[in-house]
């Protein structure tokens, strides 16, 4: 399925009140990636992690229980899940009974793997314990201070520039924004990344992250853009690109690209500002 205007984004909805994992609606990733030029072989692996602070159902005794979810969407998954169809079929669960959480895990599993198409594993926390940490900032470079001009705020990779001198760092940014494709919503994102090789100008990466200020794209395609155009333009030897969004609607997702040399699984932590 690709065709954004018959998904529910920006409609008024009914909640269902019954457990409905057909409210789920898959959307292609190829399509987006024929647009960056990728064919099957992608140059990434990775994972997208949705986080769900509103999952609620019901014990055996009709109690209502709450937790907290990451969901783990495999990148090389055929399908991702459009975001208020996340919501609508994790809402329908509010009154579904499950006498262990494991059950709930379970059923949660089966219906986010038919629908991705490819293996989703679940995580439930306990919402009274502290979940993840924040990044720890004396091993990443915040980019925001610098002084720089900003023109451009649709994605400009000829922005990007780069030295000979070969390094290895670690940078991020607060100022990542984008917008929702079928909204028009804005959503906004903390950008780590993570290289070696040619040492990328960190003023370009920064009005390069800018640029992004006016795209109308999803999360998970934002990512894969960012993590093309500076393998192809700054040629680096060892990339990771890693995106936490703000939550909207009770989720945030949290898309993670990296070379095969690199970990598939992404660093578990969140800003301050999730």
């Amino acid at each position: 399925m690709n065709d954004v205007s018959k998904t529910l984004l920006g409609k008024s909805t009914d909640y269902s009140q019954t457990y409905s994992p057909d409210l789920l609606f898959p959307l292609a990733r190829q399509q987006n990636r024929q647009t960056l030029e990728l064919g099957e072989n992608l140059p990434f692996q990775g994972e997208d992690i949705w986080t769900g602070y509103e999952l609620s159902w019901l014990n055996n005794k009709g109690k209502p229980q709450v937790a907290i979810a990451d969901f783990h969407f495999p990148a090389s998954s055929p399908h991702m899940i459009e975001s208020k169809s996340f919501k609508l079929y994790l809402n329908s669960l509010n009154h579904e009974v499950f006498k262990e959480h494991e059950a709930l895990v379970q059923v949660l599993e089966k219906d986010l793997t038919t629908a991705a198409g490819a293996p989703v594993s679940v995580v439930l926390h306990n919402v009274n314990v502290p979940m993840l940490t924040t990044a720890n900032s004396e091993t990443w470079l915040c980019l925001d201070e610098l002084d720089i001009t900003c023109q451009d705020y649709t994605p400009n990779p000829e922005l990007l520039s780069f030295r000979n001198e070969p390094v290895s760092e670690r940078l991020y940014s607060n100022l990542l924004r984008s917008n929702c494709p079928v909204t028009g919503q804005p959503d906004w994102a903390s950008i780590y990344i993570s290289y070696s090789g040619p040492q990328i100008d960190h003023e370009s990466l920064l009005k390069y992250l800018v640029s992004f200020r006016q795209c109308q794209d999803f999360h998970e395609h934002c990512v894969e853009r960012i993590f093309t155009d500076l393998m192809r333009v700054c040629g680096c030897r060892s990339l990771s690109v890693y995106a936490r969004y703000t939550r909207r609607g009770g989720l945030d997702i949290n898309p993670y690209r990296a070379t095969p040399d690199l970990s598939a699984k992404a660093p578990l932590f969140r800003t301050p500002r999730q």
